[in-house]
């Protein structure tokens, strides 16, 4: 009896996880950064665009989809 060699599971990076979304079709999605730092100084329309999902530059999509195989 042989014995079977089996994939190794894709594990997700869970820093990515975290930072990132993926759409359901397929984009992926980030947030803005400097987001708690000097918050008071801000004014109330930038402490709002703070809230929304960016889509993400397509030169880094390849690298983030790496590290987030199941699309988490």
């Amino acid at each position: 009896m042989g014995t079977a060699v089996t994939k190794q599971k894709l594990k997700t990076h869970k820093g990515a996880k975290r930072r990132f979304k993926i759409t359901a079709t397929g984009k992926v999605m980030r947030a803005k950064g400097m987001k708690s730092h000097f918050r008071r100084r801000k004014a109330p329309r930038v402490k709002r665009q703070f809230d929304r999902m960016l889509e993400m530059d397509r030169t880094n999509v390849k690298k983030v989809k790496r590290l987030l195989p199941n699309g988490v």
